[in-house]
């Protein structure tokens, strides 16, 4: 049986209008996507080659050194800001995935809508609101207390304020995208409501709450204007939660603003430092979501 229609028909025209704009169509999207890699790959770049040469034993064992003075390190810097984001962690992950859980399984729909619109507005909150807010919280309840004032317990409060809203609408979000049928299923062979969210729902969403988790740390560990109203900066090694405590994005704003060189070249080394922290953290939670798959 022969076609009713010609051959050539059938044949792409380079000169036509359709060829034509879907060329330039095509060029102009893998333009501008190499226009948005662009500035991520300037800075990348330049932290890695200005990072690399700082880059020594040192700075993972030893404390900042004087001014003018060479060796040192920072590896005080990198422990308080283990210990602050963990401090978040520990305070964002539970209450976010539990009031995620809340919103997507158990509350009603108007609840529901207030609550996630005053996520998106917390998440828009800048930083340093969230800095004065821990301060207020924190530092001046630890004056009237006598157990200090600036300290990583401060730090890791205010660094959970971050944190929660990106936990809470991705795990929200993560939630309701497990499909119905799982949860109708596991109702109809007998299980309870919490079992079914604990057993089947959570399971099924883990990799993408993971994700979300991972998110939030990394943004959290990049903050500098919460830590310098919370818990500002020592030059020692941490004795305590209540204790001022130096973390590895103030260490950089206070090294990269001074006029000496030594200080400037361990600011460098400590922002390479922190893009790997999160570049690790990321791959580790890529790695666990494909284990848990």
């Amino acid at each position: 049986m022969t076609s009713s229609y010609p051959e050539s028909s059938l044949t792409r025209a380079p000169m036509s209008q359709r060829t034509l704009f879907n060329t330039v169509m095509t060029v102009l999207a893998f333009t501008c996507g190499i226009l948005a890699l662009l500035p991520l790959l300037a800075v990348l770049s330049y932290v890695i080659i200005q990072g690399f040469s700082s880059l020594s034993l040192s700075i993972f064992t030893e404390l900042p050194p004087a001014p003018l003075r060479k060796g040192g390190g920072f590896g005080n810097a990198i422990l308080g800001t283990l210990m602050m984001v963990g401090i978040g962690a520990l305070i964002s992950i539970p209450f976010g995935v539990l009031a995620a859980i809340y919103l997507t399984e158990f509350s009603s729909g108007k609840i529901a809508r207030v609550v996630r619109f005053a996520t998106n507005i917390l998440s828009g909150v800048p930083s340093i609101i969230a800095g004065v807010f821990a301060y207020g919280i924190v530092v001046l309840s630890l004056v009237k207390l006598n157990l200090g004032s600036y300290s990583a317990i401060g730090g890791g409060f205010a660094l959970s304020i971050l944190m929660l809203p990106i936990i809470v609408r991705t795990t929200d979000e993560a939630l309701q995208l497990v499909p119905q049928d799982l949860r109708q299923a596991s109702l109809g062979l007998g299980a309870t409501k919490f079992q079914t969210v604990t057993q089947v729902v959570l399971p099924a969403a883990l990799p993408a709450i993971v994700t979300g988790a991972t998110l939030a740390i990394a943004r959290s560990a990049g903050e500098t204007a919460p830590l310098l109203f919370t818990a500002l900066f020592s030059p020692f090694w941490p004795n305590g939660l209540f204790q001022p405590t130096a973390s590895l994005a103030v260490l950089v704003y206070n090294f990269a603003t001074t006029p000496f060189k030594n200080l400037q070249s361990l600011a460098w080394a400590a922002s390479l430092i922190l893009v790997l922290m999160v570049l690790l953290t990321s791959i580790i939670a890529r790695w666990a979501t494909r284990q848990k798959a």
